[in-house]
């Protein structure tokens, strides 16, 4: 396997928004991301996956998230995050095997009270302009609710792309988990905030992180070029204290397009 690749990290809104300013602006400065052979997108960087991999161009995509006369109805979590991090924080801190971790966070997700699988699934709908996957190699990641097992979805699953994105984007104690084919999957952030290590084989690998991962980082087993863009001050400053807060996408994706013409040079040296 040889090629690029470009790995699109979770979270939130906030972080939907900004990695979709740093495409944008990079796109803008002659950075072709989408000349990437392989795209891998978890939660929130799932529905960026297939934003950017849709056909419109990036001047939409970012006009979606800057402008709050396009901005497509998001919900409100309406879950105190602070509670909910310290919940999963021990929910991974409960086993040393991470299967068990996952499951244990499982428990959490199927036992939630949230909003109802069709009033989620409509928000991701919106989300994507497009609801056919690309005729390209884009995986998008999830984890079953039960048994804590990863699940890859690509254009060959015989998984719909709105249903894999919705799957990748249901956060554990804040959106219902995603029934396909009788199983309930959640977010995919659950075994890692980028899973970048299913990029493996692929030279350079771009990861775009809102999130970093916890403990070792998923990149950290990747054996070629690896070159990771994680939120700046201004960045973090414009997510807030909520990162799936709807109002958080116009600052989130301005500092991002702000950062991604920052890095521009850096990246161009590598991408090319």
């Amino acid at each position: 396997m040889s090629g690029k690749a470009l790995v699109l990290g979770g979270g939130g809104v906030a972080g939907i928004a900004w990695a979709t300013g740093v495409v944008a602006a990079l796109e803008d400065a002659g950075v072709r991301l989408l000349d990437a052979d392989r795209v891998v997108g978890t939660s929130a960087g799932s529905a960026v996956a297939a934003q950017i991999t849709s056909g419109l161009p990036m001047a939409d995509l970012l006009a979606r998230q800057t402008d709050p006369a396009r901005q497509t109805p998001e919900l409100p979590g309406g879950v105190d995050m602070a509670e909910l991090w310290a919940r999963l924080q021990a929910a991974y801190e409960s086993s040393p095997d991470p299967a068990e971790q996952r499951r244990k966070v499982g428990e959490l997700a199927l036992s939630a009270a949230t909003v109802s699988e069709a009033e989620r699934r409509a928000v991701i709908e919106a989300r994507l302009p497009v609801h056919a996957w690309p005729e390209r190699d884009l995986v998008i990641t999830a984890v079953d609710a039960r048994t804590g097992e990863p699940r890859l979805f690509t254009r060959g699953s015989g998984v719909g792309l709105v249903d894999a994105v919705a799957a990748s984007c249901a956060v554990p104690g804040v959106w219902p988990c995603v029934r396909i084919g009788g199983v309930p999957y959640m977010d995919g952030g659950v075994r890692s905030s980028t899973n970048a290590d299913l990029a493996a084989g692929f030279d350079p690998v771009l990861v775009i992180a809102p999130m970093p991962d916890l403990g070792v980082p998923s990149w950290a087993a990747l054996d070629g070029a690896v070159e990771v863009i994680g939120p700046d001050e201004a960045a973090q400053a414009a997510f807030g204290a909520d990162p799936l807060a709807p109002e958080s996408r116009t600052p989130s994706a301005e500092a991002g397009y702000a950062q991604g013409a920052a890095v521009a040079g850096k990246v161009a040296a590598f991408w090319k």
